[in-house]
């Protein structure tokens, strides 16, 4: 079968792509070289819907970042994704700093960001009672908010299968080969052949390019580690507290998240290896200092879990979206704001395949809305009842710390699109998220994937490929 669109790399970006163009009469597949959808930089990052104050006025970040940001809300809402519109603040602590956020005040004016202004010492105080004393001026932006990156990109995957799309997981691309009316992308047990190629693969974007003979571009990897603590201390502070930004990015932050946990994070450093992946001594050190300079009594001692992830930052110092040939199509560099770009970035995409000559046609069926994946735990004591009338495995909770039913772990297994391991089930349940870190829920969930996928319990995986948990017996254990 020829494709009409292939789409590499299933991150946010792949995602949104997929299901802003499933909405017209295509033949569309996402090509993913992991277990799951959302594995590289969209799984670990800030989970910000930035403003858009801080890109340089008229870059590609500027105008993708305020129309992304002003599409959000609609998105999240359509698919059913956990949304909050906290603002945010960037804290200043001399005149230097003060000058810096003056400029960002003017940036965004003119990048278009609405309602930005500069607040003093007593009304930020006001607005976060635990901010640090050395603190003395701040921008504030309202229309800054919080989401969750995996979760965002699972919906709209599964909302783009749900439309007509295909995923294929474990495709790494090897090749990209031209033939008659398109390309066949070629990974080493499989290929598919389509018209137009869109290249989304983020950290591995330049070696994509460079199978089709682009090659005016580089990724390199920044690593940014991350410090997640316990959702006792998410009522820290409201806002996203940003400190003055380098050039090597906006700093440590200080974060809820919007799960109610508090996120602190991330370093900012260049590296060589496009999977390593190592969190570090030198970062936790790093965050914890800056992080005690924001905010005043940050109780890291209820730290739940670190992570690190890798940022693909361009050689372009913007994104790179371009068309360097008829049938293929460049999404690369998209490092922050790319989360908050990219449903403007999806837009962007259907406009040059437009302009190559594609008929977008849009279909009858095309549904844009989604089911919330967290329905039951937000439903009222009564309407949880009715779910458990009906189906009794909702009233089973599987994960305490988290309190997540064996009904929703398995409605997730069964829905598009379907986790394969123990980490895809936790970005879709949040079981295996709180204090215990699956710690105890992790048997439980091992036996309903073996059961739903028809496989032994020693062929469950935690993110795929070798990652095996299990590699014999001492005794039946179910």
């Amino acid at each position: 079968m020829m494709y009409d669109v292939v789409i590499i790399g299933a991150g946010v970006v792949g995602g949104m792509i997929a299901r802003t163009l499933s909405a017209y009469d295509l033949k569309i597949c996402i090509l993913e070289k992991e277990n799951d959808v959302a594995m590289g930089a969209t799984k670990a990052n800030s989970a910000i819907v930035h403003a858009g104050f801080d890109a340089k006025c008229g870059s590609l970040k500027a105008k993708l970042n305020v129309q992304g940001s002003e599409m959000m809300q609609q998105v999240t809402t359509e698919l059913g994704v956990k949304y909050k519109n906290n603002g945010s603040l960037v804290i200043g602590f001399n005149d230097d700093d003060r000058k810096t956020i003056e400029d960002l005040l003017e940036r965004g004016k003119q990048n278009g960001v609405k309602g930005l202004r500069i607040v003093e010492k007593d009304e930020l105080k006001e607005l976060e009672p635990n901010i640090a004393d050395a603190v003395v001026c701040a921008l504030y932006a309202p229309t800054g908010a919080i989401v969750c990156p995996y979760e965002l990109t699972v919906a709209a995957i599964g909302n783009a299968m749900d439309n007509g799309a295909d995923l294929k997981c474990n495709f790494a691309v090897v090749d990209i080969e031209k033939i008659e009316g398109g390309y066949k992308v070629v990974s080493e047990n499989a290929s598919v052949e389509t018209r137009f190629v869109i290249n989304a693969a983020g950290l591995y974007a330049d070696a994509i390019a460079a199978m089709v003979g682009d090659k005016s571009f580089t990724i390199t990897p920044r690593r940014g580690e991350y410090i997640l603590l316990d959702k006792e201390c998410g009522g820290m502070v409201s806002n996203t507290i940003f400190r003055t930004p380098s050039k090597m990015g906006k700093g440590i932050l200080v974060s809820p998240t919007v799960d109610g946990n508090l996120l602190t994070g991330p370093t900012s450093v260049n590296i060589e290896d496009k999977d390593n992946k190592d969190t570090t001594a030198e970062g936790f050190a790093h965050i914890i200092r800056e992080a005690n300079e924001n905010i005043k009594g940050i109780p890291f001692n209820k730290t739940i879990t670190s992570f690190c992830g890798l940022r693909a930052v361009g050689s372009e110092g913007d994104f790179i979206i371009n068309s360097p040939k008829q049938g293929y199509i460049n999404v690369a560099g998209i490092e922050s704001p790319g989360l908050t770009s990219s449903p403007a970035i999806a837009l962007m995409v259907k406009e040059l395949l437009e302009a190559q000559g594609v008929i977008l046609t849009l279909k009858d069926t095309y549904n844009p809305r989604r089911k919330p994946m967290h329905y039951f735990r937000e439903a009222s004591l009564a309407e949880k009842n009715e779910i458990i009338k009906k189906d009794k495995s909702f009233g089973r909770v599987i994960c305490r710390c988290e309190t997540v039913t064996e009904g929703e772990i398995l409605e997730a297994i069964r829905t598009n699109p379907k986790p394969s391991d123990l980490d895809g089930v936790k970005r879709r349940t949040r079981a295996q998220m709180g204090r215990c870190q699956g710690g105890f829920c992790s048997p439980y969930i091992m036996k309903l994937l073996a059961d739903e996928m028809n496989i032994t319990v020693d062929e469950v995986t935690k993110y795929g490929r070798e990652s095996k948990l299990i590699t014999g017996k001492t005794k039946e254990a179910f």
